[in-house]
């Protein structure tokens, strides 16, 4: 997933200054929900705080810079070569994680193997793949930045640097980075009585950990108000019934980010709405590919990554790429719920949305990208109009169900339905006015909401048990924060128009 820094700035400001509101006002007046910027939560409550403490040189995982979010003018006809290019990144990183994970023995008996053995190695393969990107847009005339090259070299990470990149300052949270009142967060596990290095929690041993839990109740509010309607506001909604993944519609794919490459996600999607969306779909296909919305000139497709309840048993694809080979482990659950709403916004009306319109929101890959793009929601029903977390799982109360949801980017440039990096030709309204950045229209903003049925992962002496993930590249560790949506806008017999116009004249449609 590509960084739009400069879209995503205010958002991501608003976000920390909502959360510092919410703890020194204690939450007073932060009642409604508001999906244009949601705070980031406070992470000084964790429920049952991770006593745990790993050998402070235990390599946690790899971090790559993502060359797909600085890659923002890709000629047309480059732009196969270059996903293909860009999916063979993500697949050696993939590899080179697996090394790292089942060579723990031969790390703890030389200090400089991970670094001769797999970073090395790493970097010389993404030096051949980048230069093949640079061949690939020079050959159609397009112009590369060399800059690039240096994107080449991996770090590692150790257990207490996987904060998705941030560093505690003063107990406060800058760019992602927690502050746990002196413990260490996101974690490992105790080294073993035999002196070996053990793995960093999960039943994969790729996360999560106790520290990726927070018992709801002990969270303060930090939902900040939404942005107050002008006269011109588009109230309406429009509602698409398209099922929950009953039938079990998944794959390993992504089209919008690797076409063209089978299991190019290395994560299951649930897939609901179009039917026939793999690596090898196309705008032609779409249209042949059938929906299992009830509104049947709704061919759009939406998906997302599964959640698993990582309590000891498997599922059909625990030895596939894309699930058990690179640590996705658990049985899959099916949502309980699966709300699909277009609304308008605060400041303007929205024009339709124009046809294989492709939107990613949130980022698959926070845990080295740090959380610039973030964008997710996760919480408990009888709480989410105050309480929103991105970088941790809630612990509900008995009753109470989880719940992630989704804030689509709601402005679109006005001229392209997809960009070279999936994120420059949509950005974010502004969160306290809701207006579009100047050259960006309202488009009707796509919000998602997922309910599962959870029984409440517990907490005992730093471990926690029966936890549950989001599925996830592996060396992403299962971060809360890596949750992330796509959606592809595929409509039929006027539909874009008749979302458009209802929400324009204020009305719920379904």
């Amino acid at each position: 997933m590509g960084r739009n820094t400069r879209k995503r700035r205010t958002p991501l400001a608003a976000k920390a200054i909502a959360a510092s509101a919410a703890l020194a006002l204690g939450g007073g007046g932060l009642i409604w929900a508001n999906f244009y910027a949601s705070a980031h939560e406070s992470n000084n409550q964790s429920w049952g705080g991770n006593s745990t403490k790993a050998a402070t040189a235990q390599v946690a995982t790899i971090s790559c810079p993502d060359v797909g979010q600085k890659l923002t003018n890709v000629p047309n006809r480059a732009r196969q070569g270059v996903a293909t290019e860009l999916a063979n990144l993500d697949k050696q990183i993939t590899e080179a994680y697996s090394r790292l994970a089942s060579t723990r023995d031969a790390q703890t008996r030389d200090a400089s193997f991970v670094q001769n053995a797999i970073v090395g190695p790493l970097k010389e393969k993404r030096a051949a793949t980048i230069d093949r990107i640079r061949i690939d847009i020079q050959r159609v005339g397009g112009s590369f930045d060399n800059a690039l090259k240096q994107l080449a070299s991996c770090t590692t990470q150790t257990v207490n640097q996987t904060n998705a990149g941030g560093q505690q300052q003063g107990g406060q949270q800058q760019n992602g980075g927690q502050q746990q009142g002196g413990q260490q967060q996101n974690g490992g596990q105790q080294q073993g009585q035999n002196g070996q290095q053990g793995n960093i929690g999960g039943q994969a041993g790729n996360g999560p950990v106790a520290a990726d839990f927070v018992d709801i109740t002990k969270v303060a509010p930090n939902v900040q108000g939404k942005p107050r309607k002008t006269g011109n506001a588009s109230t309406g909604t429009f509602t698409t019934r398209c099922g929950v993944n009953a039938n079990k519609n998944f794959n390993t794919d992504n089209v919008i980010v690797a076409p063209g490459v089978t299991n190019g996600a290395h994560h299951l999607h649930d897939y609901v709405g179009n039917q026939k969306i793999n690596a090898f779909s196309s705008n032609n296909t779409f249209l042949q590919g059938g929906t299992s919305c009830q509104n049947g000139s709704d061919l759009s497709s939406y998906y997302w990554p599964v959640v698993r309840i990582q309590d000891g048993t498997q599922d059909f694809d625990q030895n596939k790429d894309g699930g058990g080979k690179e640590g996705n482990v658990g049985r899959i659950l099916t949502p309980a719920q699966a709300e699909i709403k277009y609304v308008g916004s605060p400041a303007s009306k929205v024009v339709p949305m124009p046809q294989f319109l492709r939107i990613i929101t949130g980022d698959a890959k926070t845990t080295t990208n740090g959380l610039a793009n973030a964008n997710a929601h996760w919480s408990c029903t009888g709480f989410e109009n105050k309480v929103q977390l991105t970088q941790q799982y809630p612990i509900c109360p008995q009753g109470s169900k989880v719940v992630r949801s989704f804030a689509f980017q709601s402005c679109w440039d006005g001229q392209n339905i997809d960009s070279a990096n999936h994120r420059t030709h949509v950005a974010f309204a502004d969160p306290a006015s809701g207006v579009c950045p100047n050259g960006f229209k309202a488009i009707p903003q796509l919000t998602m909401r997922l309910v599962y049925n959870i029984n409440p992962p517990t907490v005992q002496n730093g471990q926690v048990k029966n936890a549950y993930a989001v599925d996830g590249f592996p060396e992403q560790l299962h971060k809360a924060a890596t949750d992330h949506d796509d959606f592809i806008s595929v409509t039929k017999n006027g539909l874009a128009n008749k979302i458009a116009n209802c929400i324009n004249r204020g009305q719920n449609c379904a």
